[in-house]
């Protein structure tokens, strides 16, 4: 599947938004688990749809062969000679502009619900668990959603543990993610 681009403020990814990149030389996502989840890609400046990919621009592509196409917005585009070096994180690093108010949590259930109905900003996403572990969280003060699920003292990560799934506007705290084989 080639990549494709949409708009900005796109909620929707079913349709061809504003066209597919067939003539992106390369396209790689890099996904860590709970950790980076970008895109790159390299796109001819002369390309069909060059002047379309903007900043904040999304586009969909497949993280890898088997899974799901998911949107990454893009943050940054450099010129380097003919082609166009585009980076784009996930979707769900817009959640760093997505503060909570102070709440506290007894479970992972009543975290990830908290988070939802503690944004004092309009936020789109979904949030979810299948962990039922138990542990003292607290927020103390406002911070970004995207902070509180991880990568720092008290946050989600840190209280219940667990491995993130990031599918376009769903967050989900899975116990483990695959299988062991």
């Amino acid at each position: 599947m080639s990549p494709i681009l949409h708009e900005a403020g796109s909620v929707e990814f079913g349709i061809n938004g504003l066209g597919i990149l067939n003539d992106a030389i390369d396209c790689k996502v890099v996904h860590e688990l709970n950790g980076s989840y970008e895109l790159e890609m390299t796109y001819p400046a002369s390309g069909i749809h060059a002047q379309l990919i903007t900043d904040r621009s999304i586009i969909k592509a497949k993280p890898d062969p088997l899974a799901a196409p998911q949107p990454f917005r893009v943050y940054r585009i450099l010129k380097k000679m003919r082609n166009l070096a585009i980076y784009a994180r996930h979707l769900t690093y817009d959640l760093i502009g997505i503060p909570a108010s102070p709440f506290t949590a007894s479970y992972a259930v009543q975290a990830m619900e908290r988070l939802q109905t503690h944004a004092v900003a309009a936020c789109p996403f979904v949030f979810s668990t299948d962990k039922s572990t138990t542990g003292m969280m607290m927020q103390a003060t406002p911070k970004p959603i995207w902070n509180i699920l991880g990568g720092s003292e008290g946050s989600l990560l840190d209280v219940y543990g667990g491995e993130y799934e990031f599918d376009g506007f769903r967050v989900v705290l899975r116990s483990r993610l695959g299988a062991d084989n």
